[in-house]
C-alpha cells in the first residue's frame, strides 16, 4: 500500500481515484502521520431481477383484515 502525503493528493486526485478503481489502495500522510486510506469500495451484487416471483403466489383477499383476537393477544404475550 502506497503512502502519498496531502499536497501529491490533492495535486493527483483524479489519478489516484482512477488507480482505486482498479483496486489499488493508497494512505494518505499529514507531515507523515498516515491520516487516511483511500481505495476501493465493495463491490455490490448482482442487480436484482424485479418480477422475478410473478404468478407463483397470490395474496388471500383477508389479507388485509384485522387479526383474530387470540393472534393479537399471542403477539403481546398473552395466552387465552
Amino acid at each position: 500500500m502506497k503512502t502519498v502525503n496531502v499536497h501529491e493528493a490533492k495535486t493527483h486526485f483524479s489519478r489516484l481515484l482512477d488507480r482505486a478503481q482498479t483496486g489499488q489502495e493508497f494512505v494518505i500522510a499529514k507531515a507523515g502521520r498516515p491520516v487516511a486510506r483511500l481505495g476501493p469500495l465493495a463491490r455490490q451484487g448482482k442487480r436484482r431481477r424485479l418480477g422475478l416471483l410473478d404468478g407463483k403466489f397470490r395474496v388471500p383477499d383477508n389479507f388485509n383484515e384485522p387479526l383474530p383476537d387470540e393472534v393479537i393477544a399471542a403477539f403481546e404475550g398473552q395466552r387465552r
